[in-house]
């Protein structure tokens, strides 16, 4: 029994090579070749530890120490294959228990990419969208997806005090951080009480406190806050990027004027995967 530990595989009796994968922690473009001289770790198939599990430690490794950058596109599954000398479907095994951990997030179509970090949103009595996002030196922006006149529904009517039916506004839009989606919202207002709110949303470029300032509401308060999960819808997964099958964070809210009176009901949701919520009291 010979131990070709930290050997390359060049240097190994061609009857072992078989029995070796080469693994080269924090280089993840490092050029992997047989005969090569690049350092690197020689891995026994047969050492108790299954193939995928050694290659997620290396990569988990490589994203803690920063060789692999938040938001940074990893090498494709056949250039891991390569690097790592064994098939696809062992490459395929170690990404999805990094992407089961939240290190990375696998968009079909597009790629794999490190984990950025979770954006905190933080719920307080004077909860805005901007300042949250702004706090955490990221840039917030956002885009009206429409306004449209609905009936109050029995979750609005309750929160706004008012009769199941009576017209509302719902304002639907998509909040980002550095030009990534992390929110998808719909706020509730009395139709009545704001009648000029769909031309203040419009001319606000995406800011609800804008429009409702415009509207003579300059200050308002959280007064309530429902956190759930569940998996998105196919509108919620398309317009935040997500997939069906991962989970999206939901919250219920009611705001109120300075007053004590509730003026909005909204509902938001925010993808698992980048956004963590907390409360602030």
């Amino acid at each position: 029994m010979h131990d070709y530990d930290g050997a390359t595989i060049a240097e190994a009796p061609l009857e072992a090579r078989d029995h070796l994968v080469t693994l080269v922690p924090n280089d993840p473009t490092a050029p992997q070749r047989f005969g090569g001289n690049v350092a690197s770790t020689a891995l026994a198939r047969r050492a108790g530890v299954a193939l995928w599990r050694q290659i997620e430690a290396v990569l988990a490794s490589e994203l803690a120490s920063g060789v692999i950058k938040p938001g940074q596109k990893l090498p494709t599954e056949q250039q891991l294959s390569v690097r790592f000398r064994v098939n696809r479907h062992t490459v395929r095994r170690a990404m999805e228990e990094l992407e089961r951990r939240g290190l990375i997030r696998i968009d079909h179509g597009r790629g794999t990419f490190a984990a950025s970090a979770l954006i905190d949103y933080a719920l307080s009595p004077r909860t805005r969208f901007s300042e949250i996002i702004a706090r955490q030196n990221r840039e917030p922006t956002g885009r009206i997806l429409r306004v449209s006149e609905v009936p109050a529904d029995q979750a609005a009517a309750k929160a706004l005090a008012v009769r199941r039916g009576v017209l509302l506004w719902r304002v639907d839009r998509l909040g980002y951080a550095d030009g990534r989606p992390v929110s998808f919202t719909q706020h509730h207002f009395l139709r009545s009480r704001f009648p000029g709110l769909a031309e203040a949303v419009y001319s606000s470029r995406g800011s609800i406190t804008r429009a409702l300032a415009a509207c003579g509401v300059t200050e308002y308060f959280r007064r309530s806050s429902r956190i759930s999960a569940r998996l998105p819808s196919a509108e919620e997964a398309d317009l935040l990027d997500h997939p069906r099958n991962h989970a999206v964070l939901v919250t219920e809210a009611v705001n109120v004027d300075v007053e004590g009176v509730p003026m909005e009901y909204g509902v938001g949701v925010y993808p698992a995967g980048r956004v963590q919520i907390s409360v602030e009291f």
